[in-house]
Formats: C-alpha cells, structure tokens, sequence
C-alpha cells in the first residue's frame, strides 16, 4: 500500500494552471488528509509507503512524524514534483539529494524508496535509476508498464525487476494486469475513481492468484477530499480525470483495506541488513 503525498494543487495536470511560485499562498488540505488516512489505516491495522514531496515535509514536519510514528516507511517523491523525464542529469541528481537529505532530517528514519512524479521515468531517461542508486536510494516505483498520453513504458516487466540488470536499481511497477494483449492498470490512482470497485477487486485477486504476485496499490491524499477547491479553466479531460468520484474513494479504500492484507514496501520487497 502506498501513498503519493502532494496536495491537490501539486498534480501534474494543473501545471499549466498553477505555478509553483503560488503554491505557499494555496489553502492546503495535505494535513486534514493525512489524518483520515493515518486513521484510516489504522483501523485496518495496515502499514504503509507514504512517498512524500520534500516540500510538504519543509512545511509539516510535525505530520512527517506522525507517519512514522504510526509505523509507515518515509520515502521520497522528490522535492517539488518535477518530473524526472523534464529535468537534465544534473538537475535530477540535486532534487532527489535534496529530498532524501529533508525527509531523513524530519522523519528520522532511512529513506530507501523514490517515485517519480507522475510515474516519469522510461525508456529515454533510465540513467536516472544509476543516479538514485548512486545517491543511496535501494528502490524505485517509477516506472508504469502502461501506454498514457503522459507516461508510462509498455514493454517494461510487470513485475518487481532490475532494468539496469541485477546490480542496479530494483524497480517496482505498479500493478496490472494482462487483458487481450495489453497491460490494464490495476492498482490504483484515477482507474481506482474510475472502474467500479468490484473490477478493482477482480483484478487485484487475479495478480494474486493468477500471477501469485503482491499487488502494488497507489492513491493521493486530495483523492479523498471531494471538498477540494475546484481549478477554474483546465480542460474537460483534465478536469474528469481529476475529480471523477472523489466521494466514493474513501469508502472503496476501506473495502479494499478489508479485502486485502497490505504491507510496507521496504517489508515486502527488501532484504534489509
């Protein structure tokens, strides 16, 4: 089970909307929302990877402390959710540094685990899993094996793999399934608002029975905020795919906290020393 930490005014979708120089004047909603799923999980008696923006951590530490309090893994989502295939070498190498060194301080905990914004590692740009292993990061959850109008890399394995062979990076996809010669999304993120929960369930237990793997599940915090301001001007597609059945997902992670048992990735997917 993971949580990819920004807050509603952080997504991909509204960069064109919202700048990040305005961002410390947006009402935030991140803390409230972390609290009902902190909650949340703790009913279940879950634990969790919460891939955490840096510069949330800056400006609520105390909440960092809660998740690990709570038992949660800290990992990183980079600083200000630029995304890893916009940014040079360099560039990434410093953002994903910066991250690691603000959530270790707060936290207090190893940071071992990277997604990149909007699953934007791929084919053009897998230096950037040497970079993360070079900084002193064990995993990445970066790359989706789907085909999307703004990310995604097909080809790649389902599966927990090494792109840059064994002694490299391990990568570890979120979930899908293999329909009709083509890989559905299955865990999480807005397919979960979309589909029906049923078919959510339906494709999780076919990974676990079928494929006999983990299923790799993924949500946002504004995903449970339905009170959320709305963004004037953003297109018909960007708006659907933003607030399609926010008022149903609260209720469809609790059934899938009680369907499935979940765990943290460092637990699941780790050896640790």
């Amino acid at each position: 089970m993971t949580i990819d930490v920004e807050d509603y005014f952080q997504v991909s979708a509204f960069e064109a909307h919202i700048s990040r120089e305005h961002w410390p004047a947006l009402p935030c909603r991140v803390e409230a929302n972390i609290e009902r799923i902190l909650a949340l999980l703790d009913a279940g008696e879950v634990k969790a990877t919460f891939f955490t923006l840096g510069w949330i951590a800056e400006r609520y530490p105390a909440m960092i402390r809660r998740i690990v309090d709570n038992g949660h893994e800290l990992a990183s989502h980079g600083y200000s959710h630029c995304r890893a295939s916009d940014q040079s070498a360099d560039e990434f190498r410093q953002d994903i540094i910066r991250s690691k060194a603000l959530l270790e301080d707060v936290g207090g905990q190893r940071v071992l685990g990277y997604r990149a914004p909007s699953f934007s590692i791929g084919t053009r740009n897998l230096w950037a899993l040497d970079i993360l292993q070079e900084c002193g990061y064990w995993y990445s959850s970066s790359i989706y094996p789907i085909s999307h109008d703004h990310y995604g890399m097909p080809h790649a394995p389902r599966f927990a793999f090494y792109p840059r062979g064994r002694g490299g990076m391990l990568e570890l996809p979120i979930t899908t399934v293999r329909l009709m010669k083509r890989n559905l999304p299955s865990g999480g993120g807005g397919y979960f608002r979309l589909f029906p929960y049923p078919v959510s369930r339906w494709l999780l237990r076919r990974v676990n029975y079928d494929d006999k793997q983990p299923g790799i599940f993924y949500f946002h915090p504004w995903e449970i905020d339905p009170a959320q301001p709305r963004q004037p001007n953003v297109g018909l597609k960007t708006r659907f795919r933003h607030y399609i059945n926010l008022h149903r997902t609260e209720a469809r992670l609790r059934a899938l906290i009680r369907d499935f048992r979940w765990g943290r990735m460092d637990d699941i997917f780790l050896v640790k020393n």
